[in-house]
């Protein structure tokens, strides 16, 4: 059985038919232009078995019969069930790679949804769990599907980034995952394709549904493209070239942004892509188009679809108030992850669902004796990691010079005969502490305000102290506790305390101890 949406061809090897200057050209020059990026890299084709895709691989195969492309791409078809027919079109495909002797792999995809975009979304997830990390997808998207790409976000709203269409080279990443979508056709007409698949009498696949389906894209080419075309017979290539001259636009503005970026950006409170953080004043300095600017390229990070443009204004408002309510949260569902958008103080913060949920587990409170002994078994590199925090993606540790410290309490007056035991416990919300940065002890809320902590860190504090243990003449055991450092993910700040030996300052103890956030 086969299906009547095949164009009635036989398969036949077309590696000694002509081929198509334009076509060729287009395709050599593209990847003289990526050569670099191409070097070294495994190459897929993503090939429906449609017109377009199946021509492009029609025209890979002449050229590496004809010794003018270095490898053959390896097909890639996805099955995906949503016409009644798919399951021939994936074995039409398969006999036609095997005719041409091109290597050829058939995906199955479920897809989540019964519109074009849900299937669009289907195949390339099911295409980059198959190919392997900084593998380029090769692609036929041409001058017609770049018009209509334009089209459609023109009338969404989209900006100048939107409107810069399609891009021949891209970098994707999602998670860990990065790959290169390639598109050397982007200049080339459907038509010019058109001629080519019927000179070769190419049996490729007519979807009905490209040009009688229900989304916007079958509309624009079936009722809105031929209509534009009587006022201009070059409107397709107008729309392409018009998405170039934006594309070049958007990256005069992306440099711009990112140069920006680095000089507003507080990286020491950042942990990338988890928690990304903007000085105020240093942005209110620039120009307002570069504010906004700004901010949408800032809040797009980490994501393949840019901000809304009411988001980017929702955040520019929240930027220039003036009074001290630090409660407003703004919420955007990103393609990859959802965000939530605050401001304290003179900071605005971007910051992953995932990671807000993260700072709300519980803290693990650690206990480590000083002493050679004990060491020998809890150090490594002369370095001990006491875990505060882990879960998933991100971990919270203590690191501890335990060695170190322990030399400097061996000299002083007392030395090691009285015993030692660095404690790290969650603060406290009534627990009073005096920092370098407060004449008296301060608790709650005031010491929240005097470091300048923002609420959703007020639960990740921990207090690191040392406890000396010290045998009494009756002997009884004396027991102080001398607070050094209160530590969050991103910061520590001195503690002092009237009962620290005159020989070994908590200044001098805290130097061994640092907090480190990572990122799995």
């Amino acid at each position: 059985m086969t299906s009547s949406a095949i164009i009635s061809h036989p398969i036949k090897s077309i590696a000694d038919l002509p081929v198509d200057k334009t076509l060729a050209t287009a395709l050599l020059s593209s990847m003289s232009e990526y050569n670099d990026q191409l070097h070294g890299r495994r190459l897929w084709l993503a090939c429906s078995g449609g017109r377009d895709s199946l021509a492009l691989a029609a025209l890979c195969v002449q050229l590496y019969r004809q010794g003018k492309l270095p490898c053959l791409p390896q097909l890639l078809h996805v099955d995906h069930g949503l016409q009644s027919d798919s399951r021939y079109w994936a074995k039409h495909v398969a006999n036609w790679a095997a005719a041409q002797k091109i290597p050829c792999r058939i995906l199955q995809a479920q897809v989540n949804g019964h519109d074009e975009q849900a299937a669009r979304q289907a195949r390339y997830n099911v295409m980059r769990a198959h190919i392997n990390q900084d593998d380029v997808l090769l692609l036929a998207h041409h001058a017609d599907d770049q018009a209509e790409t334009v089209l459609m976000r023109l009338i969404q709203g989209a900006g100048v980034n939107g409107l810069s269409g399609m891009q021949p080279w891209r970098v994707q990443t999602q998670g860990v995952q990065r790959n290169i979508l390639w598109r050397p056709w982007l200049t080339i007409r459907r038509a010019t394709i058109s001629a080519y698949a019927k000179r070769l009498e190419l049996p490729y696949i007519d979807d009905p549904t490209n040009d009688s389906g229900d989304n916007v894209r079958s509309g624009l080419r079936r009722d809105i493209m031929p209509i534009l075309a009587t006022y201009n017979p070059n409107v397709i290539d107008n729309i392409a070239r018009s998405a170039q001259l934006l594309s070049d636009a958007q990256d005069t503005i992306n440099s711009q942004a990112m140069q920006d970026m680095q000089q507003t950006e507080n990286t020491d409170l950042q942990l990338l892509p988890a928690q990304r953080v903007l000085n105020i004043n240093a942005l209110q300095k620039l120009p307002m188009y570069r504010q906004r600017q700004l901010l949408h390229y800032w809040l797009g990070q980490d994501e393949p679809l840019p901000p809304a443009k009411q988001l980017v204004d929702d955040v520019l408002t929240l930027s220039q108030r003036d009074d001290q309510d630090h409660q407003t949260e703004l919420f955007w569902q990103g393609r990859k992850a959802s965000y939530t958008i605050r401001r304290y103080r003179q900071q605005l913060y971007r910051m992953s669902s995932e990671w807000l949920s993260w700072l709300k587990l519980p803290l693990t409170e650690q206990v480590l004796p000083l002493s050679r002994l004990t060491l020998s078994s809890h150090s490594a590199n002369n370095l001990t990691l006491l875990t505060m925090r882990s879960s998933g993606r991100y971990t919270w540790q203590l690191q501890v010079k335990a060695n170190a410290l322990v030399r400097l309490l061996e000299n002083s007056v007392d030395g090691i005969a009285q015993q030692a035991v660095l404690k790290i416990a969650p603060l406290d919300r009534q627990q009073r502490l005096k920092t370098e940065m407060a004449v008296r002890p301060q608790a709650g809320k005031k010491l929240y305000q005097t470091l300048g902590i923002p609420l959703w860190l007020r639960d990740s504090l921990m207090v690191v102290s040392i406890t000396f243990i010290k045998k009494s003449e009756v002997g009884s055991d004396i027991k102080t506790d001398i607070p050094l450092l209160l530590a969050s993910p991103f910061e520590s700040w001195l503690l002092s305390s009237e009962q620290t030996d005159s020989d070994v300052k908590s200044n001098q103890l805290a130097e061994y101890i640092e907090s480190d956030l990572s990122l799995k």
